[in-house]
């Protein structure tokens, strides 16, 4: 820690007396101020994401502290909002939901970090139009568009990059095209990465830890002069590379004897047209989607072979209507999704298992956005969703609920904000995991138990000249999660309640910017302190975490430089089946970069990082199993130091 504080120290000071010499005002720079969001949402926005250039998940929330993703695999990467996982919110990706509960060992949504444009978190709280099963929230991934990347005044343009990362000795090329004729856009995006087994801290191989990954983004676009525009995107993340044999455990002493490693092939498609109305008139704001997302894993093993498939057919359909003091949006939405495995084992087909759940749900809801005064704003709404479930076995459930939110804003001053939400979510039956499914299942004659959430907040925001602060508390209570398991059947459910609460503050200057975040999460299932193996697709342990990020533009040098650092302090209160408990270690890592646009060539840009400079030797906090260290379980560490140099052109 007191490595972290000198160097951080040194640089806010050095950086702050550079910007306060040129001038005693405060001119923020776009690409460099910090400005949290107000109330309860997180934004991620184009220029977070380029100024830490993110390689995976855990580098897109890296600078959140309660946003936390397991895994230093992409393969195996979960995100834990709030303290819960993220299959108990509403995840799109360019408004196309996502279905991706395929198997425990792996990611919930495998997703290359430089197609994103933006990302929008709801924590807990969440409005009706982010879709149905928004039980603890909702994520937004956003891509890019033509808009984002060509230069105003050209037709054509394109963006080639080239990265080198010495821990694995990882090669990454991607080539990017875009251009517009007319009413017509179009956007290629390829990616191609390859490299060897990485070394943690300590030196040591972190099996299965290689890197293969293919992805690529394709958008058309017509838009017509009255503002009518069709879109069609086609997104594709393809990993397919030798994984520990549980691609989220490093290694694992004891059970059946397995190999080190086996093949995951994971694939995750998205297909989605959109149409808009970009010049809206008078009640005719209007929003129409449809999409189809697949996610797709293959195990091979010499004698046999695991299939799993899970897909989502989605759409909504919704109108913005002006009202008086704001807006109303209302629609209705609509999917049919599948979860399929196939479990062939080749010395004798009469072990083969195939099963299957499905399920269909309609939702018609409203949402209203109201500035009803100049110091007070009000968000509220509401959703009804009918749902059809079949099991396994061919057993179908017709179920229904009602969802309700309301959240709002109130100016104490002109530099205090207050926020407060609360909200309802009804979620319906949940689809098992394809990999725990058995169709031998007996389902009960009436129903699964529809899972339910409540959710709150209350937050401050404060802001004095340069100077922003902000605190949060939160809690969930999700009721009846869905928990089956192969042999005890597919109807047991469990209750979670996570809650804590947050603190930060930024300093921003005429070039740059200081903050720090601190997050303290704590979490229970069936009124039990959580462990990662009761909380597999519900939640993990957190406990404390701290976030600190400062970065400076020393602009007659054409340099941009920063250093963050992602703390964990010691988590003592841990679950472990009645035995002592084992506390999740603390730790320290530090990350600094810096990136060179001559102005000379200013469609050149190089870039380098220097990522866990003092060589930590720790799984991050949200990895599986860290609890269980003492029972012969070996955590999936994160990458000793690596060192990564990037170089982009556009032309």
């Amino acid at each position: 820690m007191r490595t972290l504080l000198s160097l951080s120290s040194a640089l806010a000071i050095a950086s702050a007396h550079g910007a306060l010499a040129q001038s005693d005002e405060f001119y923020p720079l776009g690409t460099i101020l910090f400005t949290s969001g107000s109330g309860n949402e997180v934004g991620i926005d184009s220029e977070d994401l380029d100024r830490t250039d993110p390689a995976d998940l855990q580098d897109v929330f890296k600078n959140e502290p309660t946003i936390s993703v397991g895994s230093s695999l992409p393969v195996s990467q979960k995100i834990y909002v709030n303290g819960v996982e993220e299959n108990n919110l509403a995840v799109t990706v360019d408004g196309a939901r996502q279905n991706n509960k395929i198997f425990h060992h792996n990611a919930t949504t495998l997703i290359d970090p430089e197609l994103l444009k933006q990302v929008r978190v709801d924590p807990g709280v969440a409005p009706a139009d982010a879709g149905p099963g928004a039980l603890a929230g909702a994520i937004a991934f956003e891509t890019k568009d033509v808009d984002d990347l060509l230069e105003a005044g050209r037709s054509f343009g394109g963006i080639v990059s080239g990265e080198y990362q010495s821990n694995g000795d990882i090669f990454t090329n991607s080539l990017s095209v875009f251009g517009r004729q007319g009413a017509f856009e179009a956007l290629g995006y390829l990616k191609y990465a390859e490299g060897g087994t990485r070394e943690d801290g300590n030196g040591d191989e972190i099996i299965g830890s290689g890197t293969g990954l293919l992805s690529g983004l394709a958008k058309f676009a017509y838009q017509g002069e009255t503002g009518h525009r069709f879109e069609l995107s086609y997104e594709s993340v393809h990993d397919d590379e030798a994984r520990p044999y549980r691609a989220d455990i490093g290694r694992l002493v004891g059970g059946r004897p397995v190999p080190d490693t086996r093949t995951y092939d994971l694939r995750r498609q998205n297909l989605v047209f959109t149409y808009t109305d970009e010049a809206p008139t008078g009640w005719w704001d209007p929003k129409f989607s449809l999409a189809y997302s697949v996610t797709d894993l293959l195990l091979p093993e010499a004698d046999q072979e695991s299939r799993g498939s899970t897909d989502s057919i989605s759409g909504v359909f919704q109108n913005r209507f002006p009202v008086a003091y704001g807006s109303v949006t209302a629609g209705a939405d609509f999917y049919v999704e599948t979860a399929e495995t196939d479990y062939r084992y080749l010395p004798d087909s009469s072990f083969d298992e195939a099963a299957s759940e499905e399920a269909r749900n309609v939702g018609i809801f409203a949402q209203a956005r109201l500035d009803v005064t100049q110091s007070a704003r009000l968000s509220f709404g509401g959703r009804v969703d009918f749902q059809e479930f079949e099991g396994t076995d061919g057993t179908t459930y017709t179920n229904q609920g009602l969802s309700g939110n309301i959240s709002g804003e109130y100016d104490l001053t002109e530099a205090i904000t207050v926020s407060a939400g609360v909200s309802r979510v009804w979620g319906g039956v949940v689809l098992a995991e394809n990999f725990i499914m058995n169709p031998a299942w007996v389902y009960p004659g009436d129903s699964i138990e529809p899972v339910s959430a409540d959710n709150l907040f209350l937050a401050a925001d404060a802001s004095f000249g340069r100077f922003d602060f902000r605190g949060k508390v939160f809690r969930t209570n999700i009721n009846d999660a869905r928990v089956p398991s192969y042999g005890g059947g597919p109807d047991a459910t469990s209750d979670v309640e996570a809650q804590g609460f947050e603190l930060g503050a930024t300093y921003n200057w005429q070039n740059g910017f200081f903050r720090v975040g601190y997050a303290n999460i704590d979490s229970e299932i069936d009124g039990t302190q959580a462990d990662s193996y009761t909380g597999r697709y519900l939640t993990t342990p957190i406990g404390e975490l701290i976030t600190v990020e400062i970065a400076h533009k020393l602009s007659d040098m054409d340099l941009m430089v920063g250093v963050d650092a992602q703390i964990a302090l010691e988590k003592e209160e841990t679950y472990n089946f009645g035995d002592p408990t084992v506390p999740l270690p603390a730790y320290e890592v530090v990350n600094a970069f810096v990136e060179y646009t001559p102005r000379a060539v200013p469609n050149f840009t190089i870039r380098g990082e220097i990522n866990n400079i003092f060589d930590e030797v720790y799984a991050d906090r949200a990895t599986y199993g860290q609890e269980f260290r003492d029972d012969g379980l070996t955590p999936l560490y994160e990458p000793g130091r690596n060192i990564a140099i990037r170089g982009t052109f556009t032309f």
